[in-house]
């Protein structure tokens, strides 16, 4: 196998047993500062993508095994007013699928120092909400989009849904949920030829391109690098059809690398997660919808605060493990590591 730069910290020694540094943040042995918290609102979803579920879906969380909303709006509190987090994404499975969604958003608004407050969302229903969304306090959105062929958005994910979507992205504009920025996923032999017309798309109408490369997060467990669409194969696409310069505008802890559109100001990105791992720069703490922290997508173990939360404990008490569960963060994910495993959790159940 072709060796593969992770974009690692160099790190001269074992730094285990280390003493962790007398700071309320979110810091690790490495030097990083989680300051982004992913919050998955739901591990439910009305898609069936190909490469995420299968067709009958999964096993759902009960309702009792999820947070409620004054439970999730206390760990944002402790997150935002404690442990210095300043970026708040709301993933699912689809958020949109959380009742009290809007009270959530408008709770947090009201954190103090005011954290950012973006959504990942398959843009079903957003058409109806995204003004109410808006209202309530959300900065921006992103929209998962990977085809704009109506026969292949059927076929990728099991629903003839392609209509929602686009007239979910219109309404986010229209709201002023901007930037409104698109993910598309490319699979080999389905939808990598849509790279350009994708693109295109994007630039003609005002939204944020980024392209993803596919991850090893599907619960079948049947993910493999000759299916995925690598970010090189993907620059390469766009590139015979428009001219790429990269971006001069810092990255900082930003997944996706961004170049501009024939000079600007258009701009399309690549989050090369698996053959350009950026896990140096990496600033994200990750809340599951039944109350677990996880240090990195990938990791094989999580904290449990759901119980923290319910048997009483103070802020305190939370707060230290889940900066205990950041010290403990690994230099990265080991994708390209020979013994690497996926995690036993797929995407919908962590959140993206």
């Amino acid at each position: 196998m072709t060796a593969v730069d992770l974009g690692l910290p160099i790190v001269r020694s074992t730094p285990d047993g280390s003493a962790r540094p007398d700071t309320p943040l979110l810091v690790d042995r490495f030097g990083r500062v989680a300051k982004d918290l992913r919050v998955s609102l739901t591990d439910r979803c009305n898609l069936r993508c190909t490469y995420c579920m299968p067709a009958e879906g999964l096993d759902w969380l009960q309702k009792d095994e999820l947070l409620t909303d004054a439970e999730l709006i206390r760990l944002m509190r402790i997150a935002v007013v404690d442990l210095g987090v300043t970026d708040i994404r709301f993933t699912g499975g689809e958020p949109l699928l959380r009742r009290g969604l809007e009270h959530v958003i408008a709770a947090t608004a009201e954190l103090e120092p005011r954290p950012r407050m973006s959504m990942t969302s398959n843009g079903i229903g957003l058409k109806r909400r995204a003004q109410s969304l808006k209202d309530a306090g959300l900065n921006r959105i992103n929209v998962s989009l990977d085809t704009l062929d109506p026969d292949r958005f059927a076929t990728l994910t099991r629903r003839d849904r392609i209509t929602d979507v686009l007239d979910g992205l219109d309404a986010a504009r229209a709201a002023g949920l901007e930037p409104v920025k698109v993910n598309s996923v490319l699979l080999r032999g389905m939808n990598e030829d849509e790279a350009v017309p994708l693109l295109r798309f994007c630039v003609e109408n005002g939204y944020q391109l980024r392209f993803i490369e596919q991850m090893p997060l599907d619960p079948q467990h049947g993910w493999t690098r000759t299916n995925m669409v690598t970010a090189e194969e993907i620059l390469t696409m766009l590139s015979a059809a428009y001219t790429l310069t990269p971006s001069e505008t810092p990255r900082g802890g930003a997944p996706a690398e961004r170049w501009l559109v024939d000079g600007g100001p258009a701009t399309v990105g690549v989050i090369a997660s698996v053959t350009r791992p950026f896990c140096a720069a990496c600033d994200r703490t990750r809340l599951t919808s039944d109350g677990q922290i996880r240090n990195c997508l990938f990791s094989q173990t999580e904290t449990d605060l759901r119980t923290l939360l319910r048997d009483g404990s103070p802020d305190e008490a939370i707060a230290d493990a889940w900066r205990a569960t950041m010290w403990a963060k690994a230099a990265g994910h080991g994708i390209n590591d020979a013994g690497f495993h996926q995690p036993d959790r797929p995407m919908s159940a962590i959140g993206g």
